[in-house]
């Protein structure tokens, strides 16, 4: 088995290595620490499963997650997060994720996940489970944030976290006017007036 850790924290991943060498058999295991790695060595080696969080330098998890499901639409990816499921884990099921884990599951729960997903099937908890219920079931329970674009979404993060509207755009590869444009449609959207709010918002809500 070929697992590829994504954290920018050496301490996390030497923890999750370290129980992932506890799977039978043998296992080679690679860890990195930003987006543009993951991309690198997804170019030169086959993995059978991505670790990956979700809040990395520049290129944040979710958009890295959405460029694997691209151009490496087979691959299983297995969000391990320290933001709450029902922040962050309905969006990255719906970009592909196969599983989604917070930093406080146990190492047991780890270990079943991974398995689970190498062997073809999806991780998904109770709670998650219900949560996706009610997700299809009745959209008006939503949060504000749910209701973003994925550009949207990812452009209110990137506000929150202090980014200007060139910085932006120089990550996204967009032009500063459309990350402007992005920027009136989550304000509105959301009910929001300025920047402030929305890193208010993501506070209270633990998106960042």
């Amino acid at each position: 088995m070929k697992i590829l850790i994504c954290d920018d924290h050496e301490i996390v991943r030497v923890g999750i290595r370290q129980l992932l060498q506890q799977i039978p058999g043998t296992v080679h295991i690679e860890e990195c620490g930003d987006g543009n790695d993951v991309f690198s060595l997804l170019e030169k080696q086959d993995f059978d499963i991505v670790l990956l969080d979700i809040s990395l330098p520049g290129i944040n998890g979710l958009e890295v997650l959405e460029a694997i499901k691209a151009k490496w639409k087979s691959l299983k990816v297995l969000i391990i997060s320290m933001h709450p499921q029902e922040q962050y884990a309905i969006r990255a099921i719906k970009l592909g994720a196969s599983g989604y884990l917070t930093k406080e599951s146990t190492s047991e729960e780890l270990l079943i996940a991974v398995k689970k997903i190498v062997e073809g099937g999806k991780y998904i908890s109770q709670s998650l489970a219900e949560q996706l219920a009610l997700y299809i079931d009745n959209e008006s329970i939503l949060s504000k944030h749910d209701i973003l674009s994925k550009r949207e979404f990812v452009t209110m993060i990137k506000l929150a976290n202090g980014k200007s509207l060139q910085e932006i755009s120089e990550e996204l590869l967009i032009s500063i006017k459309t990350v402007s444009t992005y920027r009136t449609r989550l304000l509105s959207k959301m009910k929001l007036h300025k920047n402030s709010d929305i890193t208010r918002y993501c506070l209270t809500n633990e998106l960042i």
